[in-house]
């Protein structure tokens, strides 16, 4: 298996199921309600802004991954529209979602070369680097939102 497939593979398993954590997006956000989603524990981000987090990460590198700018910056990574209902929240999910599935389309169809060049700009390191970071990104995130839903009363 080519480099660009084994990533792939990983971001599918991430968010589809049967990564080696055995923990993945589809199922945990799944079962968490939109009050769930908006819930506050002390000072910790809710769901809901781990999830826009992690999105908004993922939706810089498929952009530039499909031709765009880098249009990402750190201080807007929490600004969350807040889901005004349920809907509002499924829709947001299942955004998340297909745009993780987009993201492993990608980089599975990406020429193999890329990965070993600049991101963006050299200061970001390689595409390997960047889409490596991605799936660590959201594993890390996503261990947040399980923790967050057990702390639930």
């Amino acid at each position: 298996m080519e480099p660009r497939q084994i990533l792939s593979k990983h971001i599918r398993d991430l968010y589809s199921g049967g990564n080696w954590t055995s923990v993945c997006m589809r199922d945990v956000l799944g079962r968490i309600s939109h009050g769930q989603a908006l819930a506050r524990q002390g000072s910790a981000h809710s769901i809901a802004e781990l999830l826009y987090h992690i999105d908004y990460y993922v939706a810089a590198v498929l952009g530039v991954l499909q031709g765009g700018p880098l249009e990402a910056h750190d201080r807007y990574s929490f600004d969350l529209p807040v889901p005004a209902g349920e809907a509002d929240w499924r829709a947001m999910v299942e955004r998340a979602l297909q745009r993780g599935l987009a993201l492993a389309d990608a980089v599975e169809r990406m020429d193999a070369g890329l990965l070993e060049r600049d991101f963006a700009e050299a200061k970001y390191g390689t595409w390997h680097r960047n889409i490596l970071g991605v799936v660590e990104h959201t594993h890390y995130h996503l261990g947040q939102i399980v923790i967050l839903t057990r702390l639930e009363p």
